[in-house]
């Protein structure tokens, strides 16, 4: 699962990592980058690298958008924001489950991370690259109830980190980023068939967070140090 999750890195970085990731030379950010945020929660604004063409609002030539998006996505046919929130879709059925299907195939996002929160017998930590660099997660956009929402796809867990959790966030590799959201279809079934490559996950480390995580109203640098 993934719950909660960090992005400090920010402003100018991020946007220089996303364009070197996903190989384009340029990203609109009409919204401005989103601030640091050190213990982001469902139902709150998260960025979401969405493909410009998707969005009805784009008056860029850039090919790619940082957005700020809904955590819990709200497929195209719901009214309004009750019910469960769909802040993860599992690997193995979002390409055939009703709520995802639609976004999996036409409206694939890339999520940035500098690490996500998880919990072992009530003890949080936070799990992360060995060399601080940046994490993308597989995600899904939608625009149910006029607003951009979004989605983080889990798979099952696997070393090193396996025994923190039966769940983790479908990691892509540089390479898989732009495949997710530029690709077709068949690409991102092939993506989502299969945990993340080992030589990304040899790099993912894991410690223990200040248990004051548990309380969302608590957002700040100590909660991962």
């Amino acid at each position: 699962m993934c719950g909660r999750f960090v992005l400090f890195t920010t402003d100018e970085q991020l946007v220089d990592e996303a364009r070197r990731v996903l190989d384009v030379a340029d990203i609109d950010t009409p919204q401005g980058c989103p601030p640091s945020r050190y213990n982001i929660a469902p139902t709150q604004s998260i960025p979401a690298l969405v493909l410009s063409e998707l969005l009805a609002d784009a008056a860029s030539s850039a090919p790619v958008s940082l957005r700020a998006a809904r955590w819990g996505l709200l497929p195209e046919w719901k009214k309004d924001t009750t019910g469960p929130v769909l802040f993860n879709a599992r690997a193995e059925t979002v390409a055939s489950k009703p709520s995802f299907r639609t976004a999996f195939s036409r409206s694939r996002c890339v999520i940035p991370m500098d690490g996500y929160y998880e919990w072992k017998d009530k003890q949080p930590y936070f799990v992360h690259r060995d060399d601080r660099e940046l994490l993308w997660a597989a995600g899904l956009a939608a625009t149910g109830v006029e607003q951009l929402s979004s989605t983080i796809i889990t798979t099952a867990s696997a070393e090193p980190i396996a025994w923190l959790h039966d769940r983790m966030p479908r990691l892509l590799t540089a390479e898989e980023a732009r495949a997710w959201l530029m690709g077709e279809k068949d690409m991102a079934e092939r993506i989502v068939a299969g945990p993340s490559p080992e030589s990304l996950r040899a790099h993912i480390v894991s410690s223990p967070a200040d248990k004051a995580v548990g309380a969302v109203s608590n957002d700040y640098p100590e909660l991962i140090s």
